[in-house]
């Protein structure tokens, strides 16, 4: 995957993300917007760390 579409993802996903978070601190859920805000960070270091798979390219 290019490195800007990374970016892009890696940015909508931190948002988004972070707006769950206040949404369910607010709300006073504690646990789960801490489990939503470590599923985001697993979420974008997977993209980042693990590779694409592809087919052979013979």
């Amino acid at each position: 995957m290019p490195t800007n579409i990374k970016l892009g993802l890696s940015l909508i996903a931190l948002l988004v993300g972070a707006g769950v978070y206040y949404w369910e601190n607010q709300a006073s859920n504690a646990d789960l917007s801490w489990m939503v805000a470590g599923l985001t960070v697993f979420m974008v270091l997977a993209m980042w760390i693990f590779p694409e798979t592809g087919g052979d390219k013979n």
